[in-house]
């Protein structure tokens, strides 16, 4: 078989070919094949977390010039691995005071959502767990689910530390899910459709680099932005703010009811890295896709691992802020910003103009947002801000 010429849909019309000729009925096919969906997706998501916590520790050391792993393994590539078996021996411990049902439920819900958010991304065209035809608004609805868990872990410690970072997670997840939100629909306007095959279909124009960030580059900066905060990564990380509330709604975990809070935060930064490759970079979109299909896979990794590389570096540089920094440049700034941008962006699709002038109306219509949100920015940063003694001086946060 000619590999250029593969195309990784005929995996699944081949088995399903198969079953069919050994006559089971249509019902247990389809039942096999979603559970055999769901073991893969799980099985990628575990598999794949170890990679992106060595990757991540190895960008934090290089941008902070320091080594990073290098003992366990060639490269330090062990590492991970040695990590998950010290937490896989260490006590599970549960406070005596603690909701014990509510408390044990929490990180297996904080993980659920995240590997549910990965059966709607397209890994290639229609190489995904289920397409179906609301997948942007599936995936907003998933973040609710995880500051629940967040919120659970914090109120079922019954540790005053672990209630505020649980309280935290209210504040800053929700507040931050809005203009997250508005600026995923910019694109679901744009293409008309909620599919999230469909909007990587939809940005195959210019040999496959039509990408929504050409026409919409307001847009995937407030995507990105509020993504921070939703992933819980600096300088938006006032959930786990080790200096203020050590560690925050997870501070009573130990053993692997910890490291399923750390394998949500990490699974979570992909996740988010894959739905704007998708979203705004054309997903499994390049040249040449068309004619090689299995090229779509490469596209789609390239991209996110790229967005990813940006989240570890933002992380690594950045100083986090003060909560009330935090939660006012939500409701101050991005809020605002991603309405007036949702207005704006509405009313040229709506209007009616040809198709060669709805791509730059809609570019100058994010210019302008953009210019006029860092003029406002501008002049807020020239205010003179007074020094007292509760001024605050973070740390760059370390892996």
């Amino acid at each position: 078989m000619d590999l250029s010429q593969l195309d990784l849909r005929q995996i699944g019309e081949l088995y399903t070919q198969l079953l069919s000729n050994m006559g089971l009925p249509s019902g247990v096919i389809d039942v096999s094949g979603w559970i055999i969906g769901a073991l893969l997706i799980l099985i990628f998501a575990l598999t794949l977390v170890i990679g992106l916590i060595w990757l991540e520790r190895k960008i934090a050391a290089r941008i902070q010039d320091r080594v990073g792993p290098n003992r366990a393994g060639p490269f330090g590539l062990l590492q991970t691995v040695a990590d998950a078996m010290k937490l896989l021996t260490k006590e599970d411990i549960t406070p005596t005071e603690a909701d014990r049902v509510t408390y044990n439920l929490a990180p297996a819900l904080s993980v659920f959502p995240v590997i549910m958010a990965m059966a709607v991304i397209p890994f290639a065209n229609g190489v995904l767990g289920s397409d179906i035809n609301v997948g942007v608004l599936y995936l907003v609805a998933l973040g609710a689910i995880t500051t629940t868990a967040a919120l659970m872990a914090g109120w079922a410690s019954n540790n005053k530390y672990a209630l505020v970072g649980g309280f935290r997670t209210v504040a800053q997840l929700l507040s931050y899910e809005i203009p997250l939100g508005m600026a995923m629909l910019l694109p679901v306007l744009a293409a008309g459709t909620m599919r999230m095959n469909g909007l990587a279909e939809a940005q195959g124009q210019f040999f496959g680099l039509g990408w929504y960030i050409w026409m919409l580059p307001a847009a995937f900066i407030i995507f990105f932005v509020a993504a921070l905060a939703e992933g819980e990564r600096a300088p938006f990380d006032l959930l786990e703010a080790e200096s203020e509330i050590v560690a925050g709604f997870n501070i009573e975990y130990s053993g692997m009811k910890f490291a399923w809070f750390f394998l949500s935060f990490f699974l979570n930064s992909f996740v988010l890295a894959a739905i704007a490759a998708t979203v705004f970079l054309g997903g499994w979109q390049g040249p040449f896709v068309e004619q090689v299909p299995i090229l779509g896979i490469f596209y789609f990794g390239a991209k996110t691992l790229f967005l990813f590389f940006v989240l570890a570096w933002v992380r690594a540089t950045f100083p986090r802020l003060r909560v009330d920094q935090m939660m006012a440049f939500c409701w101050k700034v991005l809020v605002p910003l991603a309405l007036l941008l949702f207005m704006l962006v509405a009313i040229v699709l709506k209007i009616g103009l040809p198709t060669a002038l709805e791509g730059p109306a809609m570019l100058a219509v994010n210019v302008f947002v953009l210019a006029f949100g860092i003029f406002l920015l501008t002049r807020v940063m020239r205010r003179r801000t007074p020094v007292t003694k509760r001024a605050f001086t973070p740390e760059i946060p370390r892996l």
